[in-house]
């Protein structure tokens, strides 16, 4: 696993928090995605799932993750979507190539790259995703897995 340091600089988007079953992040997605749309914003190329606890822990039902969008704009909160800025930040992060639910011993082999290598997991994993799944077939789906950190 290629692992690899990097700043992230501070970074608008829209999202949406949700408790509940993964099933529901391709609705979660498109919501987002559509509000930034109907807005005439600009997605600056982020679209992303930040996942607060882990299914090995806690039941579907009690999962709670965020679905986000980068945007270029200038917008509030209104209905279920948010609008923040994640603050500029230092992450480890590696490449998942391949299904979303292959996913899982990827982020624990970053997670133990953290630890053999001194860093503090800050925040919850991120999964950035690079293509689309209702794009490509599932076994290339790429996707940028980040921790954030500080050492």
């Amino acid at each position: 696993m290629e692992v690899e340091e990097k700043r992230i600089k501070d970074t608008q988007v829209a999202f949406i928090r949700y408790r509940g079953p993964y099933d529901m992040i391709p609705k979660l997605m498109e919501e987002v995605v559509t509000w930034v749309k109907n807005k005439n914003f600009k997605i600056t190329g982020t679209i992303y799932g930040a996942y607060f606890n882990r299914p090995d822990d806690v039941p579907p039902e009690e999962l709670f993750y965020e679905i986000g969008a980068s945007f270029d704009g200038n917008a509030t909160d209104e209905g279920n979507v948010q609008v923040k800025v994640i603050p500029e930040h230092t992450v480890i992060s590696t490449m998942h190539k391949g299904p979303l639910d292959q996913i899982g011993p990827v982020i624990d082999g970053l997670a133990e790259y953290a630890i053999e290598n001194g860093y503090d997991i800050i925040g919850p994993v991120t999964e950035v995703y690079l293509n689309n799944p209702d794009e490509v077939e599932p076994e290339e789906l790429l996707v940028e897995v980040q921790f954030p950190v500080i050492k």
